[in-house]
């Protein structure tokens, strides 16, 4: 097994790890959105407010350099896992409460922290505690069982959330419930880790580096990235090619569970986990399947206009879907199912690009700062997504009765495609990058 005995086989503990990755991030950045809408809180405070739970995936390789010279990878991931749990439970006890809007953001940013530390330590624990070939073996089954978290996180718990509000009547103690499940499941996982993840001698706290280099050399690699050849291009790549989704992300989960009154569609909580956390998901993964196969036949630079198109433009989607608020829950899945399979389809020339930007000397912590940039790109229009919607709920350009708050935003984020196709005209691509060669094929 390479760095490993026989007995500490990476199936047990690879795929658990990369469940306990994912499923704190979806509980930020997706679970809040639907919770904190059934609860009340008005769209433009949600917006903001869960925005900025993004922040710490944005700061992320700021801090990745130090968590090498305190105590080791393992380390890091059992004490993250604990705290997450701890998180997790203090949710659950604050949800019912008056002031439970602050209170549990307070815990929220508790997990959004712990968790972007867990994912730099599980990440860097893969890398030293397997050889070169098991790496190339698991990062199917790591990639796989992340995205069974993305569908327990988004699908799965959203339906136990809704089952809970049937059962019990009550919003705040059906959420409870789910975040005590989550709180014992981590607990569980700190335990299970405790256990099966494996000890390698690679493992250690770095010796004769202090704070002063490392802040060094982090400021000597984030110098280089800036004069890397069109950086400004890259840049507003990274920024902008996933606006229209950045704009929606915030606001999908609201208009499928808004009433049809004020222009939703009325779909239960269950609903709305089954057709945007199952069957989005679903074409989310085929379309970047997809996505990766076409690049590998084509290339990046052929396909970015077609990829980009297929990212943008099914949002329309969305603008028929509150124009018309059908009430055919299969016509709806089938409409959001398409919406997924093109934007996964498109993402996957975002990722690549990511990839190529950062070749050359210092790659890995280049990628790290084009990761960062991604997430800003998705945080700050999230941010004020709400107060977009607000603004173009007072116009009226369509001759429908009720509101027109959903039609006039989805239709704005068709037209804010125009910047995805601006910023895919202003990058430079080498025309055989991603292709498969002769000998490939």
């Amino acid at each position: 097994m390479g760095k490993l005995k026989n007995s500490e086989s990476p199936w047990w503990w690879v795929p658990s790890l990369y469940v306990a990755e994912g499923l704190p991030y979806f509980a930020v950045n997706t679970l809040t959105v639907i919770m904190y809408t059934n609860m009340g809180v008005s769209l433009q405070e949600m917006a903001f407010f869960t925005g900025w739970l993004y922040l710490p995936w944005v700061i992320k390789p700021f801090w990745s350099p130090f968590i090498d010279l305190f105590k080791t990878k393992r380390w890091w991931i059992l004490v993250m896992q604990f705290l997450m749990a701890i998180g997790m439970a203090g949710v659950a006890f604050f949800l019912p409460g008056e002031f439970f809007f602050t209170l549990t953001l307070i815990f929220f940013w508790l997990i959004a922290f712990c968790s972007a530390t867990h994912d730099i330590s599980a990440d860097g624990l893969y890398l030293i505690a397997l050889d070169s070939h098991h790496q190339a073996a698991f990062v199917g089954v790591r990639s796989t069982f992340y995205r069974v978290a993305s569908i327990a996180g988004q699908g799965g718990l959203v339906l136990l959330a809704g089952y809970f509000e049937t059962a019990f009547g009550d919003i705040p103690k059906a959420w409870a419930y789910v975040f005590v499940i989550l709180s014992a499941f981590f607990f569980i996982m700190s335990l299970y880790h405790l256990w099966r993840l494996p000890t390698v001698k690679e493992d250690r706290s770095i010796k004769g580096v202090n704070r002063r280099t490392v802040i060094k050399d982090f400021f000597k690699t984030f110098a280089t990235f800036f004069r890397k050849p069109g950086i400004l291009a890259a840049l507003a790549f990274m920024l902008l090619y996933r606006f229209p989704e950045a704009l929606c992300i915030k606001i999908i989960q609201p208009f499928l569970l808004g009433s049809r009154e004020i222009g939703g569609l009325g779909l239960t909580t269950a609903e709305a986990g089954l057709v945007n956390g199952t069957i989005g998901v679903v074409g989310l993964l085929l379309g970047g399947i997809a996505g990766g196969v076409a690049i590998a036949r084509g290339g990046l630079r052929k396909l970015l206009f077609p990829m980009a198109a297929s990212l943008t433009l099914p949002c329309i989607f969305y603008c028929f879907l509150a124009m018309w608020q059908p009430t055919n829950f299969v016509l709806i899945s089938i409409a959001i199912f398409i919406e997924q399979l093109g934007y996964g389809f498109g993402f996957s020339a975002y990722m690549l690009y990511l990839l190529y930007f950062s070749r050359g000397e210092s790659a890995t912590s280049h990628y790290a700062f084009c990761t960062a940039f991604m997430a800003i790109g998705m945080m700050v229009p999230g941010m004020f997504a709400g107060h977009i919607f607000s603004y173009f709920e007072q116009m009226e350009f369509f001759a429908i009765e009720g509101s027109q708050g959903y039609i006039n935003f989805f239709w704005s984020v068709v037209a804010s495609s125009l910047l995805t196709f601006l910023v895919c005209s202003l990058i430079k691509i080498d025309p055989s990058f991603g292709k498969k060669t002769s000998d490939e094929q």
